[in-house]
């Protein structure tokens, strides 16, 4: 079975209504035996890991897609490629990283240089050594978090607060996860560009490439294909359609840390289209997010000789950069912005070394593996209706596993 592709397929539920815009498709020529995967999905929601779940694959020029449950506890659509999730710290990757990956290739970011030259704010002394390296690679010496929304009411509050937050550990001694230092390298970006990130990525990265889907602050015609997130008590409502994240939320929704809403038929192009540059250099023959496949409602692969601007198509080097562990500080599994594979970690045991990933709060993942040329991306809404829903967690990597042990047999 290795070197196998992935049948092109969309499966929804029989019992279950489907969104209109996911409209239920028939198997076509299934070449994998996908089965032992929608088990496993579908028993882990049905014991309550989250409301719903939709799994996208992407391999060999083609997809497997899988929806599964439900939108919420008053919503019983079914959600399919087309729902739309809050990604949380998706955002970091797919968004903020990949902005920067933008700003170093056009030479207008030097990833050693102090994070000082970009934003004189951030101006204490001890300070002065952090590199946007460092704070990439999560190494920056800034709190992993810091309650924002309960000290100040806007987005240039909570920057400023960010910037003048004091340093926990000296820059380079630990690796601490941290949605500060993101928030900084939001910052970064903004100066660098003279633009909002949201509108930024829309017209520089994700309009360019088609990926009609991910963006912030999604407009209140898209609800019905939005899952909810939290009952949240500090703003007293069922969230749906707007960030979960309340540091991202009083930051107008639009942070480089949260704020991203996307589906999996969007995440899976995104990762097409960074696997192709990242091991060829050129995106020439990918074709993301068409017309063609939104309407259909159905997933399928991308086709030949769609080719797009230059200002979005990376240098494999510059794609190698971001994608490679640092070892800034001594096992560490950062990369630039992206994880890679760990003992322990949301990808499972079976994926290259060669692999990038990372995980929402809310309940999303993507992990792309350059080497086998797949992309796994899981999205569910397991803090719907609470947070207090640790059962997600051990899912991730067992869909991952069963994934690579469904396509590979050298995996097993």
């Amino acid at each position: 079975m290795n070197g196998e592709r992935i049948a092109l397929v969309l499966l929804l539920g029989a019992c279950v209504p489907g969104h209109p815009n996911d409209p239920a498709g028939p198997v076509l020529g299934l070449k994998t035996d996908w089965q032992p995967v929608m088990h496993y999905l579908d028993s882990a929601v049905a014991r309550g890991a989250a409301p719903g779940a939709v799994l996208g694959v992407t391999h060999g020029g083609e997809r497997f897609v899988h929806g599964t449950g439900r939108l919420g506890d008053l919503d019983a659509s079914h959600p399919g490629p087309s729902t739309l999730y809050d990604l949380a710290s998706l955002t970091k990757v797919v968004g903020l990283t990949t902005g920067l990956m933008l700003a170093v290739n056009e030479g207008k970011l030097d990833l050693d240089a102090p994070v000082q030259r970009y934003v004189p704010a951030f101006a204490e002394s001890e300070k002065g050594q952090i590199t946007v390296r460092l704070l990439l690679g999560h190494a920056g010496g800034l709190p992993a978090w810091r309650p924002l929304f309960r000290e100040v009411s806007s987005r240039q509050e909570a920057l400023a607060l960010v910037n003048t937050t004091p340093l926990e550990y000296p820059p380079g001694s630990q690796d601490v996860y941290s949605d500060l230092g993101a928030i900084v390298l939001t910052q970064v970006l903004e100066t660098i560009y003279h633009q909002r990130i949201d509108s930024l990525l829309e017209q520089r990265i994700f309009g360019p490439l088609g990926l009609t889907s991910l963006r912030y602050l999604p407009p209140a015609g898209w609800l019905s294909r939005i899952a909810p997130t939290e009952m949240d008590p500090w703003r007293g409502r069922v969230l749906r359609g707007e960030v979960h994240d309340e540091n991202a939320a009083v930051m107008d929704g639009v942070s480089g840390h949260a704020g991203l809403f996307g589906s999996v038929e969007d995440l899976l192009g995104f990762a097409e289209w960074l696997m192709n540059v990242g091991n060829d250099g050129t995106a020439e023959r990918w074709n993301g997010g068409t017309a063609e496949r939104q309407n259909r409602g159905i997933s399928h692969g991308p086709s030949k000789g769609h080719t797009f601007p230059t200002f979005i198509t990376f240098p494999r080097s510059v794609v190698e950069t971001f994608t490679t562990r640092q070892n800034l500080v001594p096992g560490s599994s950062r990369a630039l912005g992206w994880d890679t594979p760990d003992s322990g970690s949301s990808a499972g045991s079976r994926l290259s070394r060669r692999s990038i990933g990372h995980t929402g709060f809310t309940g999303t993942s993507i992990w792309i593996d350059f080497d086998r040329q797949v992309a796994i991306v899981l999205l569910s809404n397991r803090v719907h209706p609470t947070r207090n829903n640790p059962r997600w967690n051990p899912v991730r990597a067992g869909v991952a596993d069963l994934v690579m042990t469904t396509l590979f047999e050298d995996v097993r």
